[in-house]
């Protein structure tokens, strides 16, 4: 299964190639030039980039072109901002769907649950096991505020 991602993105590119769809495929081989750097990375440890790893990558560059589209927009650049919201629908379909508000709530609560966490310390090993388990699925950047309100 840790290749299977990996596959899935491999599998696109050469549709995107077939299909002359130049946008995505610029976008497919982004993704795949920040796997092998990771790959590459992980090499000097004996390690390869598998699932958790290419979904954290992915999350990763949904962010940084969210980033940017925000800036391009203030900036009066709304050709590059959507660019930019293009290569993160394509990012996206390889990342499972997001949680909703209700559903980051019961898997905070069940993260609290599971590690018996009673104050603020324990905020980085609940954090810990949502990334283990939802890895894709949730922005952690707005989850850890609703970590630090439970356990506060």
């Amino acid at each position: 299964m840790s290749n299977d991602l990996r596959t899935r993105i491999t599998d696109a590119l050469k549709e995107a190639m077939k299909a002359k769809d130049a946008a995505r495929l610029g976008t497919l081989r982004l993704i795949n030039a920040a796997i092998k750097d990771q790959d590459i990375a992980l090499r000097v440890d004996g390690k390869s980039v598998g699932d958790p790893e290419i979904l954290a990558i992915l999350g990763k560059m949904v962010k940084q072109r969210q980033e940017s589209a925000r800036a391009y927009e203030e900036g009066g650049r709304l050709e590059l901002a959507e660019r930019e919201l293009a290569e993160v629908k394509v990012i996206e379909d390889f990342l499972p769907a997001q949680l909703s508000e209700k559903q980051a709530n019961a898997a905070v609560d069940a993260a609290i649950k599971e590690i018996g966490a009673e104050s603020i310390r324990d905020m980085g090993k609940v954090m810990g096991v949502l990334k283990g388990k939802y890895t894709g699925q949730m922005d952690f950047g707005a989850v850890g505020p609703m970590v630090k309100a439970r356990l506060g």
